[in-house]
């Protein structure tokens, strides 16, 4: 908790640090909605309902990078190396920033949740679906945080932490059905999208918010995002112990 304090306090001290995650998502679902979205399906108001759950979902993830840049910035700083010396389990000193992560994610969301309604998107499931479809992309950006941590300390400078950050991003978001339906795509780009994990958890969201199938994407956007904090959970502590 205290290393979770400090890092809100950060966040707290630099507003800023909320704008990336939170002013690109709208700004893509504004260029989306209203430059491609009569192309894509149609008419903008049936788009503004098939995008903005993909929106949401890519709001954790932007938000996720924040993570690996700040973790290899205090090793920049000599911050870690205070932390080392000090008797506290390694771990912790991931999970803490994480759980602040995981905080800002959560105001990011209620800031994207008013947007969305302010344009005109309407959720229309229950409230348990809609808090299921928001829990499930807590968890998903958690998982995407523990991926983040191991590349920022995995990296040398935070500017190419921040430009790997972005790029391996890129194929995840574009490659499965956050802007499109896989069926349009061509057979090698949607035979990714199917085992893209990013495409499970915007179905989960699309069917928990506005309606649709939920059982097997939920599954499969549940088992994904364990499966990235059981792998890179470790690793991450491992180059946390090992970072020079």
């Amino acid at each position: 908790m205290a290393i979770t304090r400090r890092n809100l306090t950060r966040v707290k001290n630099d507003p800023e640090q909320l704008l990336d995650a939170m002013l690109m998502p709208m700004v893509l679902a504004l260029i989306f909605i209203y430059v491609f979205g009569g192309a894509i399906a149609g008419n903008h108001a049936d788009y503004r309902q098939y995008l903005m759950p993909g929106i949401m979902v890519e709001t954790a993830s932007f938000a996720s990078r924040a993570t690996g840049i700040g973790l290899n910035l205090d090793f920049t700083t000599g911050v870690m190396d205070r932390f080392r010396s000090l008797p506290i389990a390694r771990s912790v000193v991931l999970s803490g920033r994480i759980v602040a992560e995981l905080c800002r994610m959560v105001l990011g969301q209620i800031v994207m949740l008013i947007f969305a309604v302010v344009i005109g998107f309407r959720m229309q499931t229950g409230l348990l679906s809609i808090l299921a479809a928001y829990g499930l992309i807590l968890l998903f950006g958690m998982a995407l945080c523990w991926v983040s941590a191991f590349i920022g300390l995995s990296l040398r400078s935070p500017q190419t932490v921040q430009t790997l950050g972005f790029l391996w991003m890129l194929p995840l978001q574009f490659g499965s059905s956050m802007f499109a339906p896989p069926e349009t795509m061509p057979g090698w780009l949607r035979a990714f999208a199917q085992v893209n994990p990013m495409t499970a958890v915007v179905d989960s969201c699309r069917g928990l918010l506005v309606g649709g199938p939920v059982t097997t994407p939920v599954i499969t956007a549940v088992a994904w995002s364990v499966g990235l904090i059981v792998v890179f959970g470790p690793l991450a502590v491992w180059r946390y112990r090992t970072h020079a």
